[in-house]
């Protein structure tokens, strides 16, 4: 599917992108994507940044015991944000996140986590 977008190239639909697009349509419309948000669940947000962007997923346990995405942050750094420390990043992409998804993650009964892959700022849980 990503090969028709593309810069220069020729719109062309054929088998290839046919097959493609009925895969999809099969996996998006039979399996479960995103499940609802319930406050009274535990919750986390998991966050990473990039050179050029950042992202992150806030998850939620269900009854079977298993973490399920409630929904997804994507957004590309600008220039300056580019130029930032990859520490910064990090902390950035958290702050992302937790601004996105206020409205949820201030009415949860549950303590929640935030997990990054960047050890230097678990200075800021201890200052």
């Amino acid at each position: 599917m990503h090969k028709l977008v593309r810069k220069n190239k020729k719109w062309s639909w054929g088998d290839e992108q046919e097959k493609a697009f009925k895969q999809l349509k099969q996996v998006l419309t039979t399996r479960l994507v995103l499940v609802a948000p319930d406050l009274d669940k535990e919750m986390r947000v998991e966050a990473d940044a990039s050179e050029y962007a950042t992202g992150g997923v806030l998850s939620m346990k269900c009854e079977d015991e298993k973490w399920r995405p409630v929904a997804f942050i994507l957004k590309s750094l600008n220039e300056a944000e580019r130029n930032y420390e990859i520490h910064d990043r990090e902390m950035l992409v958290i702050i992302r996140c937790l601004d996105e998804w206020r409205h949820l993650l201030e009415g949860a009964r549950n303590k929640f986590e935030i997990w990054s892959n960047h050890k230097n700022l678990e200075y800021f849980m201890s200052s």
